[in-house]
């Protein structure tokens, strides 16, 4: 019998002679061969790794510490390096009566620069094996993060993007989003040689020698670092891999915070870099 938890899928082996444990071992082994362990994410987790989670925050007072029990729900070796980007609306007050704890460091900037300018401060503060990016909304999962980094334990990435379009079990966005993050990555994959299926996406973990390599180079203030990043990872000639992601779109309505103004900004972001 096969259950779905998450990304991951738990196989139950059920014979006519359940306390068999040598035929029950030898049917283990024909279903649960490497591959099938690589496939489902089941791999070994080094002692000495770490994943360093950067949480860039902005106006999320509704959303912020429910992420933060999310990321540490998944049980991972972590820490949290949450960026407050100038809060108005409370988000600072909720993270004011956080009790403090050895995984969670808040730095706040004392006024609005952009979701660009809080990664910068971020990455420069990551002492982790390899460092991720988490929206403070709740539109992506972390239970994917396990998910995401097996290429990299695995020593066959440097830089693992999440797509949100790299299968169909997803909620159905808009026509109008879709055409347009696949307009930017076409042309993101022209400027860069890559073939990406999403390149604005959330969710990319990069080692951290790498992106703090990268950092004091980089000057996209808002969503166009997005580009600006990719464009600068590719130019370090580094493995590139794709994994698919959930993702969960909210409206303008409840904080979208990305315009059409960012979609011109990805553009100019693809000459300049």
């Amino acid at each position: 019998m096969v259950r779905e938890s998450g990304s991951y899928l738990a196989i139950e082996i059920r014979t006519s002679n359940p306390l068999n444990v040598e035929q029950n071992s030898g049917i283990a082994d024909r279903l649960f061969t490497d591959d099938v362990y690589r496939r489902l994410g089941i791999y070994a987790m080094p002692t000495d790794f770490r994943l360093s989670v950067v949480i860039p925050v902005f106006n999320e007072v509704n959303t912020v510490v429910q992420v933060i029990e999310r990321v540490r729900a998944t049980d991972l070796p972590l820490e949290i390096i949450l960026v407050d980007d100038g809060s108005l609306d409370g988000t600072r007050d909720k993270l004011a009566a956080l009790p403090q704890a050895e995984d969670l460091k808040i730095i706040l900037h004392d006024h609005n620069r952009g979701k660009g300018a809080a990664l910068r401060t971020g990455f420069a503060h990551a002492t982790g094996t390899a460092v991720v990016v988490q929206d403070a909304d709740l539109e992506y999962d972390p239970d994917d993060f396990r998910f995401l980094i097996q290429p990299i334990v695995e020593n066959e990435a440097d830089v693992v993007y999440g797509t949100r379009y790299g299968h169909h079990d997803r909620q159905v966005p808009p026509l109008w989003h879709v055409f347009i993050n696949r307009w930017i990555t076409r042309l993101t994959n022209l400027r860069t040689g890559l073939y990406l299926s999403d390149v604005e996406t959330c969710y990319k973990v990069v080692k951290r020698e790498l992106i703090q390599s990268l950092t004091p180079t980089l000057r996209e203030n808002r969503f166009g670092i997005e580009i600006e990043l990719t464009i600068k990872l590719a130019q370090q000639r580094v493995r590139f891999y794709e994994r698919p992601i959930r993702y969960h779109r909210r409206s303008y309505h409840e904080g979208k915070k990305i315009g059409w103004r960012d979609g011109v900004r990805a553009l100019y972001c693809m000459l300049r870099y």
